[in-house]
């Protein structure tokens, strides 16, 4: 599915134009990408939790060469779905 497929669903769905649920869905995603960009939690009842984690910094491998590279600290989202929606993607 794709944010194209999104916004149809919500125009066939809600009534909105097509402009007025492109405006929504951009509108949804930009607040979520802002929140996570600030390290805040996301938690959507009935779907799940979004989470920045910190890495730090650690030593790799490279599996061609086998030689010790420096991988950097960077930051991960991760994603836990909630017991709703575990149970409806298993039923």
């Amino acid at each position: 599915m794709t944010k194209i497929d999104i916004i149809q669903d919500v125009y066939e769905k809600l009534g909105f134009s097509k402009k007025d649920s492109a405006r929504i869905v951009e509108s949804v995603f930009d607040i979520i990408k802002d929140s996570l960009t600030a390290g805040e939690k996301i938690k959507i009842s009935g779907f799940g939790n979004f989470v920045v984690k910190e890495k730090k910094s650690r030593r790799g491998r490279n599996p061609q060469t086998g030689d010790e590279i420096a991988i950097s600290a960077r930051r991960v989202l991760t994603f836990k779905s909630s017991q709703v929606l575990r149970k409806a993607l298993n039923d």
